[in-house]
């Protein structure tokens, strides 16, 4: 029996997590619920439900939640919030079942810092699926990790063509369904761009052996190619419940978790270079991660300002990345990195952003 505690309850990950905690009660245990205050009365169902010791709303609740001893914190909160939970697991030594991406690419090395061998478990099917391929071979027997992407709603369109492009458009996702942020992430292919720093901080494999290729029925989660020429590829439906199943009790695995591929019927696997002219979020995250330091942390920012802006329709969908790549133009690293320092540059970042949303407006 597993101890869990679930940040983000009410949320896409949070949610279905606690359906997996329901059809496994002799796996785990629900002993601490946190959410954001969004969906309150959801947040009474799941509290009615579950029981758990702790439960409570906000940063400060996960904060202390993340800090309780148990076997496993789900970090499923959404955006660069997310970071001092995650830092609270890592100090208290809970294993950390992290699909919270924002804080480790905010908190880059501050978070590795932190963090013990095997401590830091991907809860993103893309690199759940890339650590699932990398127990097939040693580090240095590693040639370079290749992240999947649907290529999301916009998939095949110019630039020009996405000028007119609208909330709800960006919000109708092909094959996955996820909260609006991370939706719109996709549809942008910013939440690429934060997967290629992801999968650096996780992974240690530099930004040029990191490639991203477009997989639109995203069966193909993520590969893993070796020195010698062969591929590992991990594959399964489009859900998120086997990431999230593996992340609670990894290393091991839930059986019946979620249908498998179905072999016995014809299947065709499509693999499509990006076109970097008409998304260029992964090519500009790729320029924040090499920069290192507080970079990704305004990339970050800066973006979830845009997509603020964007739903408000106060932003093009066109104008979220050039107004992130304008921040980030305008940012100074600064030669040492602290907690602090990253904060500042969030902080920093979402002023920038604003003020040029303004002043598009």
């Amino acid at each position: 029996m597993r101890d869990v505690v679930i940040l983000g309850s009410t949320g896409s990950i949070g949610t279905q997590a606690l359906e997996i905690v329901r059809a496994n009660p002799d796996r785990f245990r629900v002993v601490a619920l946190t959410a954001g205050g969004s969906q309150p009365e959801l947040f009474e169902r799941q509290v009615a439900e579950f029981a758990p010791a702790y439960s409570g709303l906000g940063e400060d609740a996960s904060v202390a939640a993340a800090s309780l001893e148990c076997d496993v914190v789900l970090n499923g909160i959404t955006g660069a919030v997310g970071l001092r939970p995650t830092l609270a697991a890592l100090d208290a030594g809970n294993t950390l079942a992290l699909a919270n991406k924002e804080s480790l690419i905010v908190g880059g090395p501050l978070v590795l810092d932190r963090a013990r061998p095997g401590q830091l478990v991907p809860v993103d099917s893309e690199h759940s699926a890339l650590a699932q391929c990398l127990r097939g071979g040693s580090p240095d027997e590693v040639r370079r990790l290749v992240l999947t992407a649907s290529g999301g709603p916009f998939r095949g369109r110019s630039r020009a063509e996405l000028a007119d492009v609208t909330p709800a458009q960006a919000l109708a996702h092909p094959t996955w369904d996820m909260g609006p942020v991370v939706t719109i992430n996709s549809a942008t292919l910013v939440n690429k761009g934060l997967e290629v720093i992801e999968a650096h901080l996780l992974f240690g494999i530099p930004f040029d052996r990191i490639e991203v290729v477009v997989h639109p029925t995203s069966v193909v989660h993520s590969m893993v190619e070796f020195v010698d020429g062969s591929t590992l590829v991990q594959a399964s439906p489009p859900t998120m419940l086997i990431p999230i199943a593996l992340g609670l009790a990894w290393p091991d695995r839930v059986p019946d978790t979620a249908p498998p591929v179905d072999w016995t019927r014809p299947e065709t696997w499509e693999f499509f270079p990006l076109d970097d002219e008409a998304f260029p979020a992964v090519a500009l995250a790729r320029q924040a991660g090499e920069r290192g330091g507080t970079a990704p942390a305004v990339y970050n920012a800066a973006n979830e300002e845009c997509v603020d802006a964007f739903r408000s329709g106060r932003l093009g969908f066109t104008g979220i990345v050039p107004t992130v790549q304008e921040v980030l133009s305008r940012h100074v690293v600064p030669s040492e990195v602290g907690i602090e320092d990253v904060l500042a540059a969030d902080a920093w970042a979402r002023d920038a952003a604003r003020q040029l949303i303004e002043g598009r407006t």
